[in-house]
């Protein structure tokens, strides 16, 4: 029988495959879910069990040429051993950042729920397309159902919405169907008739809106930037009136996005005060909450939201704060005329008959840019059927009360600085090392600052003990942000961190 390896599971060479004989499959299926099972105890062992353990290293560091080396990445013309397949699992397992562990605090995503996973290994087995009913039944009605549930979550009784390939893209599809609404003719006759068009955003939003302006051929010029208040929210007042400026100007303003969770502050924009704004000039509102969506399940913080109700469209990515895993992104939408699918359908007859021995509004492929479509709401649905809405609140709940103990020891210890308190899980210091504590009014101070954090970054991840991000912002210069999420965390995961700090920068 032909093999999927060209090697027996000894190391020696099999025979060619005879691909004459068109009654024997190229692919053993016995063999390959023998390699399979032998891949899964790998994963078992170094990715579940070592990384998730505290003792263990969150990173293995190898220099870029190193690693190469390590990983063997070149691809040749014969395939290798079971045996050596094998080793390469571990290596990647091995080698890769484990970010699952407690003591990665470097992104918004982080931790591992059980039950998602199970929903993602349960994908990537049955390997379908959500685009029509008949190839995926299950996740086309599962896609449906949980659509619906989170569309309550933000008030909404009817809508429509889509999983989406992360929240960027959630935001250029809010930009594209407000466009569309105000602007119909520009599917089909493009951008040539169209006024010069305007979006309304704070510089604290997301990038994927200047992005998606480039994308769309709106123009990153034509990105409007309204002014922030101390702690980083969007100003309604200023947005008025850069509105009317914009007008003045013969430009059409047609979008106005906020934040629900800013990336580097966590700042929660005034909704309700915005959607006043927006209603008055009559524009699309849409509420990019990838990473702040979650605390819709929290009936302690839920009001971080108020007025999302008001919204035309909501992004969302429970691959964040809710730990559905990479990738689990929507874009929710109030709209009940079906303005998803005019927008975007291409009415593709060899998928989208209308003849079909079935209802065809089951068949949801025509509502995307895409054609292929990863299944995401597997992960999620199963997750949710696990711990319940109550469990997602607990998560959110939880998180916040992490980042308040974080913020609680930071004052308590010479040398960390909060450079705002949090209003969200973005916990946001300077780390002052002894050298140059009290010496704020030296000429080379903000010089010396910048190059504490990028130095620590460095020593913790070759010492492979944790990962916390930073950046510079505006006029201040890098400062470290943790992300505090997860719901392995505990109390003395934040000591250590703060302690790491320490040990990781005070000879600096």
């Amino acid at each position: 029988m032909a093999n999927m390896f060209p090697f027996s599971s000894d190391g020696q060479a099999k025979e060619p495959a005879n691909l004459h004989d068109l009654n024997e499959p190229l692919i053993d299926h016995s063999e390959g879910q023998l390699f399979l099972t032998e891949a899964f105890k790998i994963i078992m062992e170094e990715v579940l069990c070592k990384g998730t353990d505290v003792k263990q290293k969150v990173c293995e560091w190898k220099e870029p040429e190193e690693l190469a080396l390590l990983l063997d990445l070149e691809l040749r013309a014969t395939g290798e051993p079971q045996h050596r397949l094998l080793q390469r699992v571990k290596d990647v397992a091995k080698y890769s950042v484990k970010t699952s562990h407690p003591r990665f605090l470097n992104q918004q995503f982080a931790g591992v729920d059980y039950h998602a996973l199970a929903g993602r290994f349960l994908t990537e087995t049955l390997n379908t397309n959500p685009y029509t009913y008949e190839v995926a039944p299950v996740f086309v009605l599962m896609e449906t159902e949980i659509l619906k549930r989170l569309r309550q979550l933000v008030g909404w009784t009817e809508g429509d919405g889509i999983f989406c390939p992360g929240g960027s893209t959630s935001n250029m599809y809010a930009i594209n169907l407000a466009r569309y609404r105000l602007f119909p003719d520009v599917k089909s006759r493009g951008l040539s008739g169209l006024p010069r068009l305007t979006i309304f955003t704070s510089p604290e939003s997301h990038y994927s809106v200047k992005k998606g302006a480039a994308f769309l051929g709106i123009g990153t010029d034509n990105v409007i930037l309204v002014k922030v208040d101390d702690g980083g929210h969007m100003i309604p007042e200023d947005l008025d009136e850069k509105l009317k400026l914009s007008k003045s100007q013969g430009a059409v303003p047609f979008l106005v996005s906020c934040t629900a969770g800013t990336t580097v502050w966590g700042a929660f924009d005034p909704l309700d005060r915005i959607a006043d704004v927006c209603e008055k000039h009559k524009l699309w509102m849409h509420v990019d909450a990838a990473w702040g969506g979650s605390v819709l399940f929290s009936k302690q913080h839920r009001h971080l939201m108020k007025g999302v109700d008001r919204a035309n469209s909501v992004a969302w990515n429970p691959h964040k704060m809710l730990m559905a895993g990479l990738q689990c992104s929507v874009l929710l939408l109030q709209d009940t005329t079906n303005l998803l699918k005019q927008c975007h359908s291409a009415n593709a007859t060899y998928l989208f008959q209308q003849d079909k021995f079935y209802d065809v509004n089951l068949d949801t492929g025509d509502k995307s840019v895409q054609c292929s479509r990863k299944v995401d709401c597997l992960k999620l649905w199963l997750m949710w059927k696990a711990v319940g809405s109550t469990g997602f609140a607990e998560r959110v709940d939880k998180a916040f009360i992490h980042a308040r103990y974080l913020v609680e020891q930071m004052k308590k210890r010479e040398g960390f600085h909060l450079l705002r308190e949090p209003e969200f899980v973005n916990v946001c210091f300077w780390f002052i090392p002894p050298s140059m504590r009290g010496k704020e009014g030296n000429a080379d101070y903000q010089d010396r600052l910048a190059k504490v954090a990028p130095v620590i970054k460095e020593r913790m991840m070759k010492q492979g003990t944790m990962m916390v991000g930073y950046q510079p912002l505006e006029n201040k210069v890098n400062f470290f942000r943790v992300v505090v999420l997860s719901p392995l965390l505990s109390q003395r995961d934040m000591d250590f961190f703060l302690d790491e700090i320490e040990r990781l920068g005070n000879n600096l």
